[in-house]
C-alpha cells in the first residue's frame, strides 16, 4: 500500500493489480475467442459454475425435479479462471460474460436466460411452483430475491474479495465491508426470527438465491474462516434457516453441480441424467 496514492487524472487498467482473479477481469465486454456453446439432449443447457450465484440455479432445477417436474437439464462446467466465459458462445448466452447463464430450446428460436435471479424466476413462472401464488406472500419472496441481488456484490465483490482474494490486507476495505456483510446478516436475522422462510410458511426462490451466499456463509461454506470473522454463531435464526435449508435432498444435489473444489465425492463436473450424482462424481472417474 501507498499511503500517498493518488488516483490518475484517467485511470488506465494495470492487469498486475487484479489478484487472484486478474485474469477473469477486464475493462471491456465481448469475446475474447470463438467457442460455440456445447447442446446435450434436453431442453433446459445451464452453463454455470458452482459459485453461490451457480448453486442457486442448480439448486432450483433440483428443487423441481424433486417436487416431480419434468425440469431434465443438462448442466456444463464454464471454467472462469481458463476464460470460458468469454468465447463467442458464451457471451451470445451472456453478453455480461458472468456465469450462470442458461439456454430454453423448448421454443423456437432457442431463449437465453441470464442473471442467476431472472433464471430463478424464469423457472418458477415456466413451471408455476416455489413462487407463492397469493399476492402478499409473492410479493415478499420477489422482494428478497431482488434484494439478495442487489446486496450480494457487496458480499462477494466487497468482503469476499478483500478479506479472501485481494493480493494485500486493506483495513479499511475489510472493515467497510465486514460491516455492511454484518449489516445484512442482521436484517435476515430479524426478518427469520418469527419466519420459517424468507416468504413466510412456503419455501421459495427467495430462499435459495439467498442460501448459497448467507446460509453457507454463516456456517463456513464460503471464504476460508469468515464465519468465524463475522461471528457468524450470533445470527441464530439465520443458522436456524440455514440448517434447515442445507438438509434438503435437492440443495444437497445441487451445490454438487458444477463443482470443481472440495470433496472429489462432491464435485460432479457437468450433469446430464439424475444418474450422474451416483456415476461420475469426480472421485469415481479418477478412480
Amino acid at each position: 500500500m501507498n499511503d500517498d496514492y493518488t488516483p490518475p487524472k484517467v485511470w488506465t487498467w494495470n492487469k498486475e493489480n487484479g489478484g487472484e482473479f486478474a485474469s477473469i477481469n477486464r475493462p471491456i465486454a465481448g469475446p475474447t475467442h470463438d467457442k460455440p456453446l456445447p447442446v446435450g439432449t434436453h431442453p433446459l443447457q445451464l452453463y454455470s459454475l458452482a459459485t453461490p450465484n451457480g448453486q442457486k440455479v442448480t439448486i432450483m432445477l433440483e428443487e423441481l425435479l424433486e417436487a416431480g417436474h419434468d425440469a431434465e437439464y443438462d448442466a456444463w462446467l464454464i471454467r472462469i479462471g481458463d476464460g470460458d466465459q468469454f468465447g463467442s458462445g458464451f457471451v451470445e448466452a451472456n453478453p455480461n460474460s458472468k456465469i450462470p447463464a442458461m439456454m430454453d430450446h423448448s421454443v423456437d428460436p432457442p431463449r437465453r436466460i441470464f442473471e442467476s435471479g431472472s433464471i430463478l424466476l424464469y423457472l418458477a413462472e415456466r413451471f408455476d411452483a416455489f413462487l407463492p401464488r397469493d399476492p402478499g406472500a409473492r410479493t415478499e419472496a420477489l422482494n428478497w430475491l431482488f434484494w439478495q441481488m442487489g446486496s450480494a456484490p457487496f458480499v462477494g465483490g466487497g468482503f469476499g474479495h478483500f478479506y479472501a482474494y485481494a493480493p494485500v490486507k486493506i483495513e479499511y476495505a475489510i472493515d467497510r465491508y465486514a460491516m455492511e456483510t454484518k449489516r445484512q446478516l442482521d436484517v435476515l436475522n430479524r426478518h427469520l426470527a418469527d419466519r420459517r422462510f424468507m416468504a413466510g410458511d412456503e419455501y421459495s426462490i427467495a430462499d435459495m438465491a439467498i442460501w448459497p451466499w448467507y446460509g453457507r456463509l454463516t456456517t463456513g461454506g464460503v471464504y476460508g474462516d469468515a464465519d468465524v470473522f463475522l461471528d457468524g454463531a450470533s445470527y441464530q435464526h439465520v443458522l436456524r434457516w440455514s440448517q434447515e435449508i442445507g438438509t434438503r435432498p435437492a440443495v444437497r444435489r445441487g451445490v454438487m453441480v458444477n463443482k470443481t473444489s472440495g470433496e472429489p465425492s462432491e464435485q460432479l463436473w457437468e450433469r446430464h441424467d439424475a444418474s450422474d450424482f451416483d456415476l461420475r462424481t469426480q472421485d469415481k472417474l479418477d478412480g
